[in-house]
């Protein structure tokens, strides 16, 4: 009985001995599955990147629009008047780096004793640009904001 014990365990323990480790190919299976799981992580964090900048600038351009229009809210009848002569063309640096990241135009016209503004803002890379062609064409020059309002005395 005891020579059966013995044999059993000795049978266990070379079986056991046979799958101790992982082979060679397991473990380079394994990193490739690793690999693949970290190159699909990298290229959503490149688009998550991606896309924040896109908010940024367009939340940037939003606010710079709502500021000119909160701007010419304030101005008197006299002010207003004088605006509507012809656009308003403005070159913006946001961050104060010494480059300019904006590109606001502001039109006002005056209809009885109310005036109709609108505000486009494009990317820095519009600046070489004429005025007219960028109002009269503002999705072809890819507009990051173009807000239409009312102002009236």
């Amino acid at each position: 009985m005891k020579n059966k014990i013995t044999t059993k365990v000795k049978f266990l323990q070379k079986d056991q001995a046979g799958k101790a480790g992982f082979s060679l190919l397991e473990v380079v299976i394994g990193i490739a599955l690793v690999g693949i799981a970290l190159l699909g992580l990298a290229q959503l964090f490149t688009y998550s990147v991606m896309n924040n900048a896109r908010s940024d600038r367009m939340t940037s351009s939003t606010y710079l629009a709502q500021e000119q229009i909160d701007g010419l809210r304030n101005l008197t009848f006299t002010e207003l008047n004088t605006l509507t002569a012809g656009t308003i063309d403005e070159q913006i640096d946001t961050n104060n780096d010494g480059t300019y990241d904006f590109r606001r135009l502001t039109q006002v016209q005056q209809n009885g004793v109310n005036w109709s503004v609108r505000v486009l803002v494009f990317a820095s890379d519009q600046f070489g640009v004429a005025s007219s062609e960028l109002v009269k064409y503002p999705t072809k020059y890819k507009v990051k904001t173009d807000v239409n309002t009312i102002i009236s005395r």
